[in-house]
Order: C-alpha cells, then sequence, then structure tokens
C-alpha cells in the first residue's frame, strides 16, 4: 500500500477533520523523564496553553495505540500528552497488580512533568486508573474523560467474559488485527471503521513504541480483576469524585459491558453519558469527528 492509498483509507470516514501532514500526534518524538527508579515514557504536542490533557492507555496498549485522528483534533486548542505507565511500552519500573498502585504511578509522572492541574482522559483500564486518580487526588484533576470503561467492582468485571478473553490472545499478521473484534462491532460499517483506525495507528513508522511485555500483561490483569471484584460498598467512592465527566460508550461494549458506562454516570455527582450506536468498546475511534466535537465542547464549556 502506498502513502497515498494509506492516507486515503485513514480518512476515510472523518472528512476533513484530519490532516496527516499537519499531525502533530506522527512528528511527537518520545520523551523521558525519571521518577525514582522508573523512566516514564511519554509524548507531548499541541498548543501549550491552558489546562494540559494527559491521556491514560488501555490494557496491551502503547504510546502508538492512541489515534492521531483524536489527539491531533484535541492538540489543536490545548496540549495533549500520552503516556505510557509503569513498565508498559518504553517506560521501566515494575507494573504493580492493583489500580491504586498504577494510579499512584501515573500521578507521579505527572508530577514530574511539573503540571498542577489536567483534564484526564482514561480509556478501558486507563479509565480505572483515571478514576482512582481522580479520587485521591483531586485538586490534579479539573475535568475528567472515562471512555469504554466501569467502576470499581462493576457489573461482569470481575472477570473476563470467557469468548472475550481469547481474543486478546489470539495471533494475527500483522498482530494489531486482534483490535478489530476487540474495539469495533461485527457490522460492515463497524469493521470498515476498524480498518481505517488500524491505518491511522500504522502511520508512524519511526521512533515507535516497544510491544507490552508478558509480565506486565499478567500484572495489569491481575489489577483488572481486583477492581472488578464485587463488593457492597463498590460504587461508594464515586460520590466523592466532584469533577465535571464525561462517560462515553459503545452501545455493545463487550469487553466493559456498556451497563457500566450508565452505572459511572448514576452514581458520578457531575457526569454526562454518550453512547454510540452500532459499537463496541472502541466507539471513540469509530465515530472520531463526532467523538472530538462532544469532547472538545465538554472542555471548553
Amino acid at each position: 500500500m502506498n502513502d497515498q492509498t494509506m492516507l486515503s483509507s485513514a480518512m476515510k470516514g472523518f472528512g476533513s477533520a484530519w490532516n496527516l501532514m499537519a499531525s502533530a500526534h506522527l512528528a511527537a518524538p518520545t520523551q523521558f523523564v525519571d521518577v525514582g527508579e522508573t523512566r516514564f515514557a511519554y509524548r507531548r504536542f499541541g498548543k501549550p496553553t491552558g489546562t494540559p490533557l494527559v491521556m491514560l492507555q488501555h490494557f496491551m496498549g502503547n504510546l502508538d495505540n492512541y489515534d492521531p485522528a483524536i489527539t491531533d483534533a484535541l492538540a489543536s486548542g490545548r496540549e495533549v500528552i500520552l503516556t505510557d505507565n509503569a513498565a508498559v511500552g518504553s517506560s521501566t519500573g515494575v507494573a504493580p497488580e492493583t489500580v491504586a498502585e498504577m494510579g499512584r504511578d501515573a500521578a507521579s509522572l505527572i508530577d514530574a512533568l511539573g503540571l498542577k492541574q489536567v483534564d484526564l482522559f482514561g480509556f478501558s483500564m486507563g479509565g480505572f486508573v483515571a478514576q482512582q486518580i481522580a479520587a485521591d487526588r483531586p485538586d490534579l484533576v479539573r475535568r475528567l474523560i472515562l471512555v469504554g470503561t466501569g467502576p470499581r467492582g462493576g457489573e461482569g468485571m470481575g472477570q473476563m467474559d470467557p469468548e472475550v478473553a481469547p481474543l486478546f490472545g489470539t495471533q494475527y499478521d500483522p498482530q494489531d488485527l486482534m483490535w478489530l473484534p476487540i474495539f469495533f462491532s461485527p457490522s460492515e460499517a463497524s469493521q470498515a471503521a476498524g480498518r481505517a483506525f488500524l491505518d491511522r495507528i500504522r502511520l508512524r513508522t519511526e521512533d515507535r513504541d516497544a510491544p507490552v511485555s508478558e509480565t506486565t500483561v499478567a500484572a495489569h490483569l491481575a489489577a483488572a480483576k481486583e477492581w472488578g471484584a464485587p463488593a457492597a460498598d463498590s460504587f461508594d467512592y464515586l460520590k466523592d469524585i466532584q469533577h465535571p465527566t464525561l462517560v462515553v460508550n459503545g452501545s455493545n461494549d463487550i469487553v466493559v459491558a456498556t451497563i457500566n458506562s450508565y452505572i459511572l454516570q448514576q452514581n458520578l455527582p457531575n457526569a454526562d453519558l454518550i453512547l454510540f450506536p452500532d459499537s463496541n468498546h472502541g466507539s471513540h475511534f469509530q465515530f472520531a469527528d463526532r467523538f472530538n466535537r462532544y469532547l472538545s465542547d465538554f472542555i471548553d464549556h
């Protein structure tokens, strides 16, 4: 596939909202900051004005899995910081087995960058971490964006669905094809959007991030199990998260059941909820233009 064909595919369904030649996302170098014995990898770009947006990644994702169609749109009005948590991708350190420790690690990265307050974007497992930071360090967070995620002890979150779990271990060539059934619905339209998403995240050819190690995957599975374990008072912590929050999901999320987005919205004191049609765990990738409009309006107002 030549560059022009790849760009055409990547742009399909997104009008003129994203431009390869103007992509700050694709040009941003990987940088590092040391916190104790951990060296965190991150990429930072956009307008260094206002409140920066810090993004927390999904299970098995690294810096290369963030979608430039979303991050470039956000960076047009603010600074965007993509992160690898401890032991993820090019970050060193030890991957913790609890979300509480993952939250402390991510907050230490934010502190090391000298940021006093941020807007926090968490997708999937990153959403668990974002909630933890908002609960532990409320003054560090201005606004909260929770995508494809759920609360502590949410419905069906104690363990992954037995029909879904094998999807994360299936071998593909190239391996990123695994995200098509995980992030997108089986419909022709959703799968086409999925292929366009893959084209976009493949466009960066230099300074690529390292794959997530099997050791880190195992630790994060333990953290997700601990977070998802049901308890009588599981949702109580949400009442203390007073931040304006945007909750987003697909109509049928097979990884973190969509009902958990409703539970978040019902228990967070100041939350909006958006559900996209005919979509799965990665609904924001499928509806990137619409998602960007909703998110920019939420952040700016």
